[in-house]
């Protein structure tokens, strides 16, 4: 048996910046897959552009921090920020040649063979289409756009990050002196995708703005010959920096920081490819981009645009067929939301089930008169959310409304900022965030008035209060009056409003304090089960796993004989097929049409299996500086019910992709086996439930506050 010492080895462990690049390369090859529909895979590789955007101004702008800081502490692989960058810098080149490669080898020509031209250069418009694009630019852009030139007087502007930008190269006529540098921004008001007649082939067809401005940028310098033009795009450092402790307004102190964002470090470089040398060199050195950190593209830049043209009408039959969230069965029948729950705990999957009953959750308590307080965490919420809403008339109605937001929600700060101002006004006590930690577990506290004393009904899950998102994500959530988890609930709140932390714990388990060391002992006690003639078996299914504490534990009880399946989408530290270490370990990340972000955990614990869902990754950020919940599903047809769908995930043939001993991973190999696609199967499952509990006289199917729900993404 070996030491536990060496399950702390680094060469045990993946890089977690390698193991994400690994994730969006999954995403890449739903794009690459001929078995999607065309616009489906529009879709996906427009996210491995999103994601790498994110990647960049988070992640690579940390580690170029860590280098720039001299801090040369090395992470669990092994390797120090400056090698990371190193490693990075060659795998992100050939994932970007591979996004372009499919968009420019593979998707381009099937959309034109499917009746839409996107024509790629302005020079290959024919005379009536021109003729069209330069009348569209006169009434439309023209006005909009802000050329700047640089001269002694006017210095280098301001490039906003992820902005859209053309530079050119102009030389004043009739004089021979040096070129000057002028820049407009691509207007990010205007359509990106802009419709043209489609010419004698019929169909339709489109053209960038990109390529209408640089058709018609000689317009924008009337005494100037412009003797080069091409688009680039920078990425800054987005990753805000506040001390929490020195902040005396919390709020204030991140509006301030979000208004540096667009400022920050330039990271990466983005330019047309064949962009000229001179112009080229002029935006690098008043950038102060390193060479490594330019990426010459071969195509438009910034692939976001192709969810814009998912969009695009008339294409229907080239996307999948959009799937409704089917109502939960037990909300199906009108009545109170308090009277159901109390007949029993009630679990939720979303998307598969819509998230309606949450709403109507907040919503009923909000009108009830009988309702004292509701108390709910928000880490990020919709454009136009009807729980901020309802919380907000709850307020209005005289209640106890505490609101935890939290304001260092990266990317959602600004949105934050919107309602807790706008919670705040109607009355509610709203708490930003604790110092030092983020809040980002899932729970809602309702405190009623009823004849036998108080109750506490609870809401947990595994996902966000947003109900746009809970189309997109797989969550699982739980509905409940259990005095034991009503009690744990106030002591949370407590907990984040106040300084007060209980003596002990009924049922919830939370981070930072004792999650970490409540997995430790879960994975351990199968160990001894196992070590006592018992078997051990645990299924975790989660985004990431990269806490080295954890899997040196899943190691260890891997080399004691305990059967372990992971399901991990994202990041994945660990690795599979080592012998002696990690033989009984299996990992599947499965990418499809929603995104997988609930977490389950499933412990055999010798015949008694314990099922917990809960908010947390297990990640060092998860289990030591975020609050989060884990919460037991104990009730047992609930139970079933969990462990149900990490069955399902287990048979997965259609989007399972399985991590290899060598790092890589492979889609399963289907030989002999039926093709059984998850989160179809939910779908399916969902829909049979709902049709199931309809009355056979009754065709109407009722969902509580239907419209909350409508808003379609």
């Amino acid at each position: 048996m070996a030491e536990k010492k060496d399950y702390l080895d680094p060469e045990l462990y993946t890089n977690r910046e390698l193991s994400w690049i690994l994730f969006n390369k999954r995403v890449l090859s739903e794009a690459r897959d001929k078995q999607i529909p065309l616009f489906e895979r529009l879709k996906f590789l427009s996210i491995t552009a999103s994601n790498l955007d994110e990647f960049f101004m988070v992640r690579v702008a940390s580690l170029k921090d860590m280098v720039n800081a001299k801090y040369t502490k090395k992470d669990i692989a092994g390797l120090t920020a400056a090698q990371q960058l190193d490693k990075l810098n060659l795998v992100t080149h050939e994932l970007v040649a591979q996004q372009y490669s499919t968009y420019n080898r593979s998707l381009l020509p099937l959309l034109k063979a499917n009746g839409l031209t996107v024509v790629e250069k302005h020079e290959q418009l024919s005379k009536d289409q021109a003729e069209y694009v330069d009348a569209y630019f006169e009434e439309n852009v023209y006005p909009v756009l802000t050329p700047m030139a640089v001269d002694s007087s006017r210095p280098f502007p301001l490039i906003r990050n992820k902005s859209l930008n053309i530079g050119a190269l102009l030389s004043k006529r009739k004089e021979k002196g040096e070129l000057e540098f002028a820049t407009v921004q691509v207007p990010s008001v205007l359509a990106r995708i802009v419709p043209i007649p489609a010419g004698d082939n019929g169909g339709k067809a489109v053209i960038l703005l990109e390529e209408v401005i640089e058709r018609n940028i000689s317009r924008l310098f009337l005494n100037y010959d412009v003797v080069c033009s091409h688009p680039f795009r920078i990425m800054r450092n987005a990753d805000l920096t506040i001390d929490e402790d020195e902040a005396e307004d919390l709020l204030k102190e991140i509006e301030k920081q979000l208004k540096k964002r667009q400022w920050g470090q330039a990271i990466r470089l983005e330019v047309e490819a064949g962009m000229d040398k001179r112009l080229l060199r002029i935006i690098k050195d008043e950038l102060s981009i390193e060479e490594e950190d330019i990426y010459h593209i071969d195509g438009p830049l910034d692939l976001t645009f192709l969810m814009k043209m998912y969009g695009l009408e008339g294409f229907e039959h080239l996307k999948e067929e959009k799937y409704v969230p089917q109502p939960v069965p037990e909300f199906m029948e009108e009545g109170s939301v308090f009277d159901k729950i109390r007949q029993g705990d009630i679990l939720l999957h979303h998307p598969f089930q819509t998230f309606a009953p949450v709403v109507q959750f907040i919503r009923e308590a909000a009108r009830d008169p009988e309702v004292l307080a509701i108390k709910q965490t928000l880490y990020r919420v919709s454009g136009n959310s009807p729980i901020i809403a309802a919380l907000a008339q709850a307020a209005e109605n005289g209640k106890q409304v505490s609101v935890l937001v939290e304001l260092k929600a990266r990317f959602d700060e600004e949105n934050n900022i919107v309602w807790a101002r706008k919670l705040e006004k109607a009355g509610c006590h709203v708490i930003y965030g604790l110092v030092g930690l983020k809040t980002h577990s899932k729970i809602t506290l309702v405190v009623r008035r009823e004849e036998d004393g108080i109750r506490r009904y609870v809401h947990l899950g595994t996902g966000n209060y947003n109900d746009a998102t809970a189309k997109l994500y797989t969550d699982i959530g739980m509905m409940t009056c259990s005095e034991a988890i009503g009690e744990d609930a106030t002591a949370v709140f407590n907990m984040l409003s106040g300084y007060s932390e209980p003596l002990s714990w009924n049922k919830l388990s939370l981070a930072p304090l004792w999650l970490k060391d409540k997995f430790l002992y879960l994975i351990g006690r199968e160990v001894k089960n196992v070590r006592a003639g018992e078997t051990g078996h645990i299924i975790a299914k989660m985004n990431s796993l990269c806490d080295q504490d954890i899997i040196a534990a899943l190691y260890e009880a891997s080399a004691a004989g305990v059967k372990i399946e992971l399901i991990v989408r994202g990041i994945c530290s660990l690795k599979v097929g080592i012998p002696g270490v990690s033989e009984n370990i299996s990992v599947r990340s499965i990418v499809g049409t929603f995104l997988e972000h609930s977490r389950i955990f499933y412990f055999e614990n010798a015949g008694k299996s314990e099922v917990y869902c809960g908010s947390a990754d297990w990640m060092p950020r998860n289990l030591e500086r975020r609050v989060e919940i884990l919460f037991p599903v104990e009730d047992p047809k609930l139970k079933e019910k969990v462990l149900h769908i990490l069955d399902v995930q287990l048979r997965d043939t259609v989007k399972a992709h399985l991590l290899q001993p060598d790092g890589s991973y492979e889609k399963v190999d289907r030989r002999g086996k039926e093709t059984f696609n998850s989160q179809v199967a939910f779908c399916v499952e969902a829909m049979e439930a709902a049709k199931a509990q309809e009355t056979p006289h009754d065709d109407r199917v009722f969902i509580p506050e239907k419209h909350v729900s409508e808003e379609e993404e």
